[in-house]
């Protein structure tokens, strides 16, 4: 990123030379290099931005949902007109390659037109005469002041599935993006200052310290986090303790389940083009399959040979996978490989980390390996992928419900009845049938089981960002 974006007010504020003091660096994942270092907010940093907020939101939340939608409109106007910028923040921050990432703010725009829309619309029971001689009616009425800590697998559209509809709600929000990716989130909310009332939409930046510091305000009305398990226990315990409300996105383990009445090798390029999407940093990521019994050689020679043929590189155009996004992170995916290989399991393609700089690592496909592996069992969260062999239906839908997480799931078939079936009975809270990793807009996204509550995208996200009033006037005789 040229020194030219990283200006305006808040970088500003949060920008700083050198590593005097409580500083986080944010580095390039293709080079390792520090793009720039911000400071970690204090508790008073928080404390400050937390009453700002809590003074916008008297006006905010009177505000109707016209003209919040008028305003959200308006961000995503501005948002496509700058995308290049919005995109080379995030191929940057990230590692990803600047096709994706342009593609990817094109998306956040429509979060923000979807959410515009859904601020005028109501799901709650139509007044009426539900009792003798009273009328009852609902109310929709936002929360206050939520707290919103993004992940930085996805740094601006995981704050976009928050902050639309908080904002749509007629909440204040304040945003934390991960330390390691606030370059977008930064840019975003410099924009949105122009745009909304002072106060409406606010930014702290920093590690842990500043999300526990959020946790524990006791004017933060919500809390909300994508995130992994571990950390969401955390802030669910804690938000426990004020009684606040919590909405937990974690992590995944996606079983995608391949029968032999499909193309093959069709279906195995196809999800060897899905599974390394962001370096397989993506919770709902297709990286457990299974297969027919039937299917399984055909479709792990035509899986492996199509993972060969991804690029792995610098984010550029031509580029399938960029780096993992830290050293740190590099370490874990490659000791999951590591450990399974020592195990006995069997690394057909990948498996070695990559010389040069950067956190990169190649696309890999394991086999060999039992249910209760690790490898299969908890979220690597990098390019590894684990293919299984399943007998008959009853024991590949055993062996796909068998984790922790309930997150996304994918059925490949060309039998409807069973399509049906396993979609049912699947116990995630997205399942796709012959496709993966589609999202819209309209439908709600949200796990089950360890992959946490509450629902992102859809209307039913404005709902999770306000709460219900009931009304009941005595009617005249």
């Amino acid at each position: 990123m040229t020194p030219e974006l990283l200006t305006g007010p808040l970088f500003d504020e949060w920008m700083t030379t050198g590593d005097v003091g409580d500083t986080t660096p944010a580095l390039a994942p293709a080079s390792g290099e520090v793009v720039a270092t911000f400071r970690n907010a204090s508790s008073g940093d928080v404390d400050e931005a937390v009453q700002t907020a809590r003074r916008a939101f008297a006006t905010w939340r009177r505000t109707t949902p016209a003209d919040r939608a008028a305003l959200l409109l308006e961000l995503a106007t501005r948002l496509e007109a700058d995308s290049t910028t919005f995109a080379r923040a995030e191929s940057v921050d990230v590692g990803k390659p600047m096709a994706a990432a342009l593609e990817e703010i094109a998306y956040d725009a429509d979060v923000l037109r979807f959410m515009a829309g859904a601020a005028r619309i109501s799901s709650t029971a139509a007044a009426g005469e539900y009792t003798n001689g009273a009328t009852s009616m609902t109310r929709r009425e936002p929360l206050g002041v939520v707290a919103l800590i993004a992940p930085w697998n996805f740094p601006l559209m995981e704050a976009m599935w928050k902050i639309a509809p908080a904002l749509a709600a007629g909440n204040t929000v304040i945003i934390k993006p991960s330390e390691l990716t606030p370059l977008s989130t930064l840019l975003f909310v410099q924009l949105a200052q122009e745009v909304l009332p002072a106060g409406v939409l606010k930014i702290v930046l920093g590690a842990a310290d500043t999300g526990r510091a959020l946790v524990d305000h006791p004017d933060i009305a919500l809390v909300s986090l994508t995130g992994d398990v571990a950390t969401g226990k955390k802030v669910a315990a804690a938000a426990a303790a004020s009684l606040k409300k919590v909405h937990l996105e974690l992590g995944g383990k996606a079983p995608v389940i391949v029968f032999a009445d499909v193309d093959l090798t069709a279906t195995a390029k196809e999800l060897a083009g899905i599974a390394f999407l962001n370096a397989g940093q993506d919770c709902g990521a297709p990286c457990r399959v299974i297969v027919e019994d039937a299917a399984y050689g055909e479709f792990v020679e035509a899986y492996v040979a199509a993972v060969d043929q991804l690029k792995v590189g610098d984010p550029d155009d031509d580029t399938a996978i960029g780096p993992l996004i830290s050293q740190r992170q590099l370490d874990r995916v490659a000791g999951f490989v590591e450990r399974a290989r020592a195990s006995g399991a069997t690394v057909l393609t990948g498996g070695e980390r990559l010389p040069g700089p950067g956190f990169f690592y190649p696309p890999t496909v394991v086999v060999g390996v039992a249910q209760d592996d690790e490898i299969v069992q908890n979220e690597v969260f990098g390019p590894v992928v684990t293919i299984q062999r399943g007998h008959d239906d009853d024991e590949i839908l055993a062996m796909a419900n068998d984790v922790q997480y309930g997150l996304t799931a994918s059925v490949w078939t060309a039998d409807v009845g069973r399509s049906l079936r396993f979609a049912r009975e699947l116990s995630f809270g997205t399942v796709w049938i012959n496709q993966h990793l589609v999202l819209a807009n309209e439908m709600p996204f949200g796990g089950y089981g360890q992959s946490g509550y509450g629902k992102e995208l859809s209307a039913a996200a404005v709902d999770e960002y306000a709460q219900i009033k009931h009304v009941s006037m005595k009617s005249s005789d």
